[in-house]
């Protein structure tokens, strides 16, 4: 099994620990420290040795960060987070702040008094972040000191870093050569006058190159640092030993591997102007650089933008990996039905079975992401991932919420449906079809090109905020080809100011969480593309392909709140579905298939 039940982290082990940290904080002479989720890489997932915030807190989401002072603590966390924050930490150590809405600095201002020394690692906060920490603690007489990590000194069975194998990812499946993605990178860094650029997403890295590795959970990228120049080579910084001879051969020439300790004194040595992400690169960077004799030019990571836009090949091995996962997903829902009324089955169970189903397409690679599976009043809890600690029996009359997905050498899912366990409950079907109303509305929207995420979130909300209800999450994130189940910067969000483009591929899941009761989320994968315009249309415009192939729990809509063409456009999703999945699933999988996408 990829996913493992065990609780490492629990509430009551918060204590002991946060008092070994403020022993270290005393004799380091500082106030207070920061411990944020991140790695040096900033990514969401992060390897077991970088798990510090969990280890320290005992919360275990993918989002969040803590301050302690010798007598205070805070752990924030976003509107994702709250009920799951609440059953993780231990409240009479640690005070739960509310991000975005409180800021930290406010909270260091009230809790240090003037003169106050703040510590934080530099390897784990980007230079933006730092900067608008010190914007916002100005005038407070609190100052920003760069630490050795404290808690890294009393985690004493802290686990080694990952040394996984680096992978091939072949070109047919990436739709352009390494070579050719440098060159293109290196060509607009020579536009600019940039003589390198510095690379620490790992992801980034991965999609540059054209690899991939296991050193993260459910991303499969090698931990990395590269160093891109504007001649289109590259220094990788990783261990030799995780490169064999087929990745080297791979790599080629002008790929040069250099040991992660050279990365630092690499930095000193680069001249020129040199390009740096101060939104993903840790402030170390910016330090050695500083260090040495380089002029520093802040842009962003010239990779995420192409690396969003999919090419073509990508675009195909993405719905190949759909078409496949849904198949998975079908028989799944099929046994679900069957074995659900029953009341014998826990969420663990639910979730072992679903990672079977994928198991036996061949081709899984790793989930996506843990399986989110909530039962009942465990649904509300937007992203509950369920341990041995909180395993619940999945109780007929209940609702189930299913959140997840497969990363196939071809292409990275994410899927979420909710389906009534039995009779469905009554209460949940006005909200459940406002759900609906919502992921329709987006999937079947066209827009004008330029617009962004933020200019078209309300669609998908709009049928809630009827009914005085909304969901504290965004409406969808980036999807990567094979990398990333959440990538940037494309999102569907008040936040997001990116552009849509024609070969982006985000997610469509609106939803509703009624606490102590259910939680409902409807997701599929779209991918923007440029539609053609009808007679007289005389604007570019964008609209989306939907790639997830599953049927929806009919018996919790609410026909009479759908208009004619929503009902025209399940029906048709539905018959879409049944088509392109019926030959691939089991026969009595087959038949409920053609049950579940009866017209309504």
């Amino acid at each position: 099994m990829f996913q493992d039940f065990r609780r490492r982290t629990t509430p009551e082990t918060g204590p002991a620990r946060l008092a070994a940290l403020r022993e270290a904080m005393a004799a380091a002479g500082v106030d207070a420290f920061l411990v944020p989720r991140a790695d040096a890489h900033q990514g969401e997932n992060v390897a077991p040795r970088d798990e510090r915030l969990a280890w320290l807190t005992g919360f275990t989401g993918s989002a969040g960060f803590a301050a302690v002072t010798g007598d205070r603590a805070v752990v924030f966390v976003d509107g994702r987070y709250r009920l799951q924050v609440e059953a993780e930490v231990e409240g009479t150590a640690f005070e739960i702040g509310r991000h975005p809405e409180e800021k930290l600095a406010d909270w260091l201002r009230a809790a240090l008094p003037e003169g106050g020394r703040v510590a934080f690692d530099p390897w784990l906060h980007t230079h933006g972040q730092i900067a608008a920490l010190e914007a916002d603690l100005e005038g407070s007489g609190l100052t920003l000191v760069p630490s050795g990590n404290l808690v890294d000194g009393i985690w004493t069975d802290q686990p080694p870093p990952p040394a996984a194998p680096v992978m091939v990812h072949p070109d047919s499946l990436a739709g352009r050569s390494s070579a050719e993605k440098r060159a293109a990178i290196a060509g607009e860094l020579r536009g600019q006058g940039i003589a390198a650029c510095i690379l620490t997403l790992p992801d980034s890295i991965a999609w540059l190159l054209n690899i991939r590795g296991s050193d993260i959970p459910r991303t499969p990228v090698a931990l990395a640092f590269a160093i891109l120049h504007a001649d289109a080579s590259v220094d990788l910084f990783i261990d030799p030993a995780r490169v064999d001879d087929a990745v080297q051969a791979h790599l080629g020439p002008d790929i040069r591997l250099r040991p992660p300790p050279a990365f630092g004194p690499s930095l000193t040595r680069l001249e020129g102007k040199v390009g740096v992400d101060r939104d993903t690169a840790p402030v170390q960077v910016s330090s050695e650089l500083a260090n040495g004799g380089a002029e520093r030019v802040w842009m962003r990571d010239p990779c995420i933008l192409p690396k969003a836009t999919k090419t073509e090949a990508e675009l195909a091995g993405t719905r190949a990996a759909h078409l496949r996962d849904g198949a998975a997903m079908a028989e799944f829902l099929a046994w679900l039905d069957r074995a659900g009324p029953g009341g014998e089955l826990t969420e663990i169970d639910v979730v072992r079975r679903l990672e079977q189903f994928r198991r036996d397409t061949g081709r899984l690679h790793d989930i996506s992401f843990d399986t989110i599976c909530g039962a009942g009043p465990h649904g509300a809890i937007v992203h509950y991932r369920v341990s041995e600690a909180t395993n619940r029996q999945v109780k007929p009359g209940e609702l189930l919420l299913i959140d997840s997905g497969g990363q196939y050498p071809d292409g990275t899912t994410d899927i979420t449906r909710t389906v009534a366990i039995g009779p469905p409950d009554h209460s949940a079907i006005g909200p459940f079809t406002r759900v609906l109303k919502g992921m329709i509305a987006l999937s079947t929207l066209r827009w004008p090109e330029g617009l962004a995420g933020r200019d078209i979130d309300a669609i998908a909300r709009a049928a809630l905020w009827q009914a005085g209800l909304d969901f504290d999450h965004g409406t969808g994130h980036g999807v990567g080809a094979f990398l990333g189940v959440h990538e940037g910067p494309q999102a569907i969000s008040r936040r997001s100011v990116e552009p849509l483009r024609p070969g982006m591929i985000v997610s469509n899941e609106p939803g509703y969480y009624r606490a102590g009761a259910f939680g409902i989320r409807i997701e599929n994968l779209l991918a923007v593309r440029t539609p053609l315009l009808p007679e007289g249309g005389d604007r570019a415009m964008l609209s989306f392909e939907t790639l997830t192939l599953a049927p929806v729990d009919t018996s919790l809509v609410d026909v009479t709140l759908l208009t004619g063409p929503e009902r025209d456009w399940l029906n048709a999703y539905h018959d879409h579905v049944r088509m392109s999945l019926c030959p691939l699933v089991e026969p009595e999988t087959a038949e409920w298939l053609a049950r579940a996408c009866l017209p309504i």
